[in-house]
């Protein structure tokens, strides 16, 4: 494949994350009244996804290594789309969130086989630089999402904002059919058998250049997710900004993510992939911590939480191409496996998070502010000490 084409493919299949979580979120407090639900109930709707989303790709990771990236994308983008209009036309809660669930598994093939790819087609250092290119994509999609749901909302009502997930998922399963070609080199013929999954995945943990790569990934989206699954409560119920408005401060958080996987570039082509990652950690921690100090001194806006958001967004924009291309790089037999305990770390963390947020939630802004200010350090931590530790040994 034309690498501008394959960049074209991990954009939309990486991107069906942030379109997937976020298009809705302007529109959930509103949904959350009109089905007359429970603030647990909603956050359902956004954690069974995820959950299902981590655990499926435990399951599509070692199929795409058995069969090929191609039938397993096929067959996940078919399933994301009728689950995204079965979720159009929920009657009730609990159907919107058995289908959202649904959902979250097929949106799994996508986003495991496009972490994936990029092993099968380059060394980790290239891998790197073109999965920064592809989360640039991401981050594109990641910035439209929320205004494009918050105007829709407006306009006419949650459904629409689900239905236009159909939309998005019906255009990369027709990428996928027509353009994609089989990525893998090599189909490993064992990758199902129950003894030599087992054994591929304790040496996929017991590796520390996974360890390391996925910790990082996992704080850096348990800090996003944070951010995703109670701002809309915060700044709408809480703040009493209206929909359009909170989606264009989405919009502004998303926007940094995207000059960030741009500055993730800029650093690689001048710095290794581990002082890249020990510069992004002082980004996370600053707008963290600056986040954090403002919401104690008691400044409760907007303007006291977007900035310093955005300034962590910066950092992440170069957290999560490094990590995700450094969580398979030492697997070259075993991408798929690999990308799929990273996705199911990552979302069993947001799972957490999600259901802790359930239930703590109070009315205030701290919440939010406190988690964000909680990750941030995790992941300067894990920057700092891990990741370098591993860059280490292998200059060694």
């Amino acid at each position: 494949m034309a690498p501008g084409l394959t960049v074209l493919l991990l954009s939309l299949l990486l991107g069906l994350q942030p379109i997937t979580t976020d298009l809705y979120l302007p529109a959930l407090p509103l949904l959350t009244e009109g089905f007359g639900a429970s603030m647990v109930q909603a956050q359902l709707t956004l954690t069974a996804l995820l959950l299902a989303f981590g655990l499926s790709q435990l399951i599509w990771g070692p199929l795409s290594d058995r069969f090929g990236r191609r039938p397993i994308l096929l067959i996940g983008m078919s399933a994301y789309v009728l689950a995204s209009v079965a979720s159009t036309l929920s009657s009730t809660m609990e159907m919107l969130i058995l289908w959202r669930t649904l959902q979250g598994a097929a949106m799994g093939a996508g986003v495991m086989c496009a972490r994936a790819i990029v092993r099968d087609l380059y060394t980790p250092a290239q891998g790197a630089r073109v999965m920064s290119k592809g989360l640039s994509g991401l981050g594109l999609i990641a910035c439209l999402s929320p205004p494009l749901g918050g105007l829709l909302s407006d306009l006419f009502n949650w459904r629409v904002s689900l239905l236009t997930l159909a939309i998005f998922g019906a255009v990369s399963l027709g990428l996928v059919a027509l353009r994609f070609e089989e990525s893998l080199p090599k189909k490993n013929m064992q990758a199902l058998q129950t003894s030599n999954l087992l054994r591929t995945w304790l040496l996929i943990l017991r590796n520390p250049t996974f360890v390391a790569f996925s910790a990082l990934s996992t704080a850096s989206y348990g800090c996003l997710f944070t951010f995703l699954a109670s701002s809309s409560f915060v700044f709408i119920k809480v703040l009493g900004l209206s929909t359009t408005h909170y989606g264009m401060l989405v919009f502004s958080m998303a926007f940094s993510y995207l000059m960030g996987t741009f500055l993730c570039r800029y650093l690689l082509n001048r710095f290794d992939v581990r002082q890249a990652v020990a510069i992004a950690g002082v980004l996370s921690l600053s707008g963290g911590t600056i986040a954090g100090v403002l919401a104690l001194l008691g400044y409760h806006s907007a303007w006291t939480i977007m900035p310093p958001f955005c300034l962590f967004m910066l950092g992440h924009g170069i957290q999560m191409p490094c990590s995700q291309s450094g969580v398979v790089g030492p697997f070259p037999q075993s991408a798929g496996a690999a990308s799929a305990l990273n996705g199911f770390f990552m979302m069993l963390a947001a799972f957490l998070i999600g259901n802790w947020l359930g239930t703590h939630m109070d009315g205030t802004i701290f919440p939010l502010v406190y988690g964000i200010w909680f990750w941030s350090a995790m992941i300067a931590l894990i920057a700092w000490t891990l990741v370098q530790r591993q860059g280490k040994r292998s200059a060694h």
